[in-house]
């Protein structure tokens, strides 16, 4: 299967994961508003055929609810984001069959659905070329992705493999399957004061509510990677075109070639982000070289560590040191 391009950047802990291209800030309303509505109301059909969009198993998903109902969810379940349109008829055959399969589970992984056309900023974060697009998403992480309309024997193997991979890090898998109702684990006070200043874009106040998560627990691996994520939100957010254009002027403007290629990095220019800040390194020395190579593996840390854009930037990095 192939992962989904660009994805990863914006992964992870916390909102910040996949706040570059969308909009993390808003309340789960169109979400919340469809499981809300009265019983007595008249149900309203699918977009796509198939089960309702609002059952457990199956649920719309906005640039607005992303976060709470796939980042945050996918911390206790699977979750598998159909990125579909109403015009595409490969999704009409797919759709009906994903949630299918979904309400057949019981509970151990939740469809999500994704109307391109309503919400381009998330098929853009995924680096969607064609629908229907299907990214399975744990922990915080795209873990895995295909295109097409599959034939459901494929599906079914697919979703088995991400299932047990998956098993022992979510507890909403185990729980489903033994048929007990999954185990949500508390709210940490502090990830969530942290969170709150993210989604309000307060990236000062996330950033030191983090480090003083940290400054108490040093190994807290959770409240490291979502620093990361922090700060490299609120770079991106002051970077723009020109940073490209200051770097190719000023080779040797060490700030230049730094905000370049963060700004690359924003724009999902992920290879050559890291392809610039590899050949800094190569053409510098000493502290300079250290500044550069410490900057270049924060950006690793954006991402999934096996990502294969990061391995061979890794490689590429102890070529130019040694």
């Amino acid at each position: 299967m192939t992962q989904p391009r660009g994805s990863a950047a914006k992964s992870a802990a916390v909102s910040a994961a996949l706040s570059g291209a969308v909009d993390l800030s808003a309340l789960k309303a169109r979400a919340d508003a469809a499981r809300q509505q009265p019983a007595a109301a008249a149900p309203q059909p699918p977009p796509s055929g198939g089960a309702p969009a609002d059952s457990a198993a199956v649920i719309e998903v906005s640039e607005a609810t992303f976060q709470a109902d796939v980042v945050e969810r996918s911390m206790n379940q699977l979750v598998v984001v159909d990125l579909w349109a109403e015009w595409c008829g490969p999704c009409k055959q797919l759709s009906p069959v994903l949630e299918r399969l979904a309400a057949e589970s019981n509970g151990a992984w939740v469809l999500a659905k994704v109307d391109v056309d309503a919400n381009p900023r998330i098929a853009q974060l995924f680096g969607v070329q064609s629908i229907p697009t299907i990214v399975a998403i744990g922990g915080g992480q795209p873990v895995d992705a295909f295109s097409g309309a599959l034939p459901e024997p494929e599906i079914r193997k697919w979703l088995g493999s991400l299932l047990d991979a998956l098993r022992d890090k979510l507890p909403g898998i185990r729980a489903a399957e033994e048929g007990a109702e999954p185990v949500e684990e508390p709210e940490d006070p502090r990830f969530t004061e942290a969170e709150e200043a993210f989604e309000r874009g307060d990236y000062a106040a996330a950033e030191a509510a983090y480090e003083r998560i940290l400054d108490v627990e040093p190994a807290n691996e959770l409240a490291k990677a979502a620093l990361v994520q922090v700060r490299f939100a609120a770079r991106a957010e002051q970077a723009d075109a020109s940073a490209v254009e200051r770097a190719a002027a000023n080779p040797d403007d060490l700030d230049a070639q730094i905000a370049a290629a963060d700004f690359e990095l924003a724009e999902q220019l992920v290879e050559e982000s890291f392809a610039r800040l590899v050949e800094v390194v190569r053409r510098t020395a000493g502290d300079d070289r250290n500044r550069v190579r410490t900057h270049l593996v924060e950006l690793f840390e954006l991402f999934d560590p096996s990502d294969e854009r990061v391995l061979k930037a890794r490689r590429n990095l102890a070529s130019a040191l040694y």
